[in-house]
């Protein structure tokens, strides 16, 4: 969502921009409830995106935001989990903010880096969205040995069709033609017909 940027002014002239951020973690989800959410919270500057929030790679709306926070500015979100899903990422967030001279606020949540009790209930969010975030990545690990074992589990379907590989290499065409044919890389094709030439030495043996 691209805002053009303003400041106004505090009594005492000091700048003073109040930012918010939204994000999702796929196009197929709404920001909307967020950008109301930070609009009624007063934030005179919105700034969306939708990226996952394992990573702060890539997220150029996050570096924008940092990146423009000014002394006494304000970085509010809805929730933490939408800055970050890791403490390492919410940490190197917090201490962006703090260098800036900004402050960091949630509308859903009691955290205010300006306050030594907001700062503390911070860091023990971030432990908890780092936690439930490897506990659904055990699970998933876990879901799958178990899909596995009853059979269920097939993995994910192969991209290259080595019989269609095979079929061509019959038909006399060479690895570059497969390739292009059946638009996958020649190493692709290498493969295929180097694990094709080991099974037929192995049953002539």
């Amino acid at each position: 969502m691209t805002v053009s940027w303003f400041r106004t002014k505090r009594d005492n002239e000091v700048p003073l921009t109040v930012i918010g951020y939204a994000r999702v973690s796929t196009t197929g989800q709404n920001l909307e409830i967020q950008e109301s959410a930070l609009k009624a919270a007063g934030c005179e500057v919105i700034r969306s995106e939708k990226r996952s929030g394992t990573s702060t790679a890539g997220r150029e709306e996050l570096s924008t935001v940092l990146d423009f926070l000014r002394m006494g500015d304000v970085l509010m979100v809805t929730r933490i989990d939408r800055l970050a899903r890791s403490i390492g990422d919410l940490q190197d967030i917090v201490r962006a903010v703090k260098a800036k001279g900004a402050a960091l606020k949630a509308t859903e949540q009691p955290i205010d880096t300006s306050t030594a009790a907001g700062k503390c209930f911070l860091d023990m969010l971030g432990v908890f969205a780092e936690f439930e975030t490897n506990l659904r990545k055990e699970r998933q690990l876990e879901g799958i040995a178990k899909a596995k074992q009853a059979g269920l589990y097939k993995g994910r379907p192969a991209s290259i069709d080595a019989t269609k590989v095979r079929a061509l290499r019959a038909q006399g065409l060479g690895p570059t033609k497969i390739a292009e044919t059946l638009g996958i890389g020649r190493a692709s094709v290498y493969r295929v017909l180097a694990e094709t030439e080991k099974k037929l030495c192995l049953t002539a043996s």
